[in-house]
């Protein structure tokens, strides 16, 4: 029996409906060579399917079993007899000897991800630093005081993030620069905008909210204006007269939400959707419900806050641990941060209520957003138990709202638990992709901390870890829309890493993360982004060239009028690529080679394949590729879809052609090409690029 061509997976091809609601009739497809079974059987709940032949094409035969999908998950794999007297089991890893639960294919009935959001090609923007639109509602130097530091406007938009106070440093990104660009974004190919938090609070990163009911007015619109700035060396936030006057104008913030609305509007307008940062674990010290800086005190229309009085109504919202009022600090930080305290939901049904409206509210008109990225959504709440009653509620309360809305979690490590169907739609993968991309291109960890020659070019560690130890977590709802990203926020920039120079900003001098950097291996990593199942994402400036250690110097300006036109170029196109291949949104994964810095995969539905392969070594390989997992003839003509190397990428480069199933390719040092064979619509690569608008010259 030819182990090599028996597949299944929780595709559309191999399941159907891929998506089922509960008590569904679904039928499940297992592939095998023509003539190899006499027996398969799927083995489900306990029990024992036979599987019946249903259709024979293309040397392969196909066999299905019908089943009721019931409520409960459904866990299954499949046990095959050869004519040859051959027995094998079958689940997530292919042909196994011993089954693992981890490992069984999974469904849970009723679980849908919203259909846009699989393979969308997605855009984080950190808004501070994208584009500055409106000049007139600029953080001013002296402003207000942050965390013992007064706030900066930094006129140069060059210039490096603060090593040390970054929080504090403002270069006037807003939401008009985000509308101004718009046509950018789409002229790139952006089908949706992840922005981080948009909400009032007093940082540049803004993860410590000050007010969930309204868009921050320095990303927005400042239309009644006054008070004064402090003085040079005053921190007494009482005498930000000017900061107080911005951000507690009912005007101020009713027109920044309608800012926000029209944004919403002109992005759905150009096919792109909008997700919003929810940070719902901890808030800010400045938070209206706590009013540490005494922002609100004196403030029509705004009740004490919670530090401030102990009969706030906003009191039982966060953990007190004694201490006394007027002005009582001893409160529960998140992670011991005092300007993040971490909201006391079990203390509060009101605040649960509360979140959950914030939540509604945002997904709904006249906002219409389309779902929400999760901070460090496993934190929420004291224990595991609430945790979970509380992502079961917001599901609810968000889908009923907008049931197209998407939800994202941020997590690392193990999330299986939170994507059973009734709490997170996805995650930010980090341990399916992120880092086993970077290990194998780079050497690097996520934050450039640590540099492990080892891992450079294992391809096994790779394939393992991307498919199995990671995809663990994921079953296809969650995997087809999982957040597949180089660089975000949080990490050093990927093209920085090619460099493999381990150091933070704060130890290094910022210039060095533009130094000794490898352009090939970052289109190397852009072409993995680009073909892997789920939705990849670019973190702003990336497709630009920008360079960056970790936090906070990965949140530099995006660099307008100074891209690296190459780099952009090459985004654009493994981005129509993309787009253009349905078998790279939504098909199937196969590994079909892996060695030394050399990896080769096929994506694949039954009507066309994408073949990837990597070549990161030093030095030009030549390798022999069975293709025939694919589902593609033996002999078939692939298109050269596009090819990089170390001096740079060219698109519909011609044909390579596959002999007796195998295809012999020779890349050249630290390069990568996509190659593609259509049975609907053989068609050349030039051909190709006309048809999808891409100015072939």
């Amino acid at each position: 029996m030819n182990t090599k061509l028996l597949f299944h997976d929780m595709t559309l091809d191999y399941l159907r409906p891929a998506e089922p609601d509960k008590n569904r009739t679904t039928d499940i497809r297992f592939r095998c060579a023509a003539g190899d079974a006499e027996e398969i059987t799927l083995v489900l709940r306990k029990e024992r399917y036979k599987m019946k032949l249903s259709e024979t094409a293309d040397d392969f035969d196909y066999y299905d079993v019908s089943i009721s999908a019931g409520t409960e998950p459904i866990d299954y794999y499949f046990e095959i007899r050869g004519k040859d007297g051959s027995f094998y089991r079958y689940d997530k890893r292919g042909v196994v000897n011993d089954i693992m639960d981890s490992m069984l294919f999974r469904v849970y009935p009723g679980f849908m991800t919203p259909k846009w959001a699989k393979g969308a090609v997605m855009y984080q923007i950190f808004v501070e630093r994208f584009n500055n639109g409106d000049k007139s509602n600029d953080v001013l130097t002296n402003e207000y005081s942050y965390n013992g530091k007064n706030v900066v406007h930094e006129d140069k938009w060059e210039a490096y993030p603060d090593a040390e106070h970054d929080y504090a440093k403002f270069y006037g990104g807003d939401l008009q620069g985000v509308i101004d660009k718009l046509d950018y974004l789409k002229d790139l190919g952006i089908e949706a905008i992840y922005f981080n938090p948009l909400f009032v609070s007093p940082s540049s990163h803004k993860y410590d909210i000050q007010d969930y009911d309204h868009i921050d007015p320095h990303f927005g619109v400042i239309v009644e204006d006054g008070g004064e700035v402090l003085d040079k060396h005053d921190m007494d936030n009482t005498h930000a007269t000017k900061y107080i006057s911005r951000v507690t104008s009912k005007k101020n913030l009713e027109a920044s939400d309608e800012l926000f609305a029209k944004l919403v509007k002109e992005a759905h307008a150009r096919k792109i959707k909008v997700i919003l940062d929810g940070v719902f674990n901890h808030c800010g010290s400045f938070n209206k419900w706590l009013d540490r800086e005494r922002i609100y005190e004196n403030k029509k229309g705004y009740e004490k806050g919670a530090y401030i009085d102990e009969s706030s109504p906003h009191h039982d919202y966060f953990s007190f641990n004694g201490g006394s009022w007027p002005n009582n600090g001893d409160y529960d930080g998140w992670w011991g941060y005092d300007t993040l305290p971490k909201l006391n939901y079990e203390g509060s049904r009101e605040l649960e209520d509360y979140i959950l409206s914030i939540g509604r509210k945002w997904v709904s008109a006249p906002y219409n957003a389309d779902g929400w990225r999760l901070d460090v959504a496993a934190d929420l709440g004291h224990s595991p138990e609430y945790n979970h009653h509380f992502w079961k509620r917001f599901r609810e309360e968000v889908k009923k709202a907008n049931p197209n809305a998407i939800i994202i979690a941020e997590q690392y490590g193990p999330s299986r638990d939170w994507m059973m169907g009734d709490e997170w739609d996805t995650v930010m993968n980090y341990d399916a992709f992120m880092e086993p991309v970077t290990w194998f291109l780079t050497g690097m960890d996520k934050h450039s901390d640590k540099f492990m020659p080892i891992r450079v070019g294992n391809a096994r560690e790779f394939f393992d870890t991307m498919l199995y130890a990671g995809g663990e977590n994921f079953s296809m709802p969650s995997l087809y829309t999982a957040m597949n990203q180089l660089s975000n926020h949080d990490h050093s920039r990927f093209l920085t890493r090619t460099s493999q120079k381990v150091g933070r900003s704060n130890t290094l001098m910022a210039s060095s993360a533009d130094t000794g950097i490898s352009k090939p291996v970052m289109r190397e990593a852009v072409m993995i982004q680009m073909t892997w199942p789920g939705s990849p994402t670019l973190y702003y400036g990336d497709e630009a060239g920008l360079c960056g250690f970790t936090d906070p110097d990965n949140r530099r300006t995006y660099p307008w009028g100074k891209e690296d036109m190459e780099m952009l170029e090459f985004h654009k196109q493994m981005i129509k690529i993309h787009k253009s291949c349905s078998e790279l949104k939504l098909g199937s994964i196969k590994e079909l080679y892996a060695d030394t810095n050399f990896i080769a995969y096929g994506r694949f539905n039954r009507a066309a394949v994408s073949i990837v392969i990597i070549n990161n070594n030093d030095f030009e390989v030549t390798k022999e590729i069975d293709i025939t997992p694919t589902g593609m003839p033996a002999d078939a003509a692939l298109s050269n879809m596009i090819r990089t190397d170390s001096l740079g990428f060219i698109v519909g480069s011609g044909q390579e052609r596959a002999k007796d199933g195998i295809l012999t390719v020779t890349l050249s040092r630290k390069s990568g090409t996509v190659l593609r064979y259509d049975s609907t619509s053989p068609v050349t690569s030039e051909e190709f690029w006309a048809d999808n608008f891409i100015d072939f010259d």
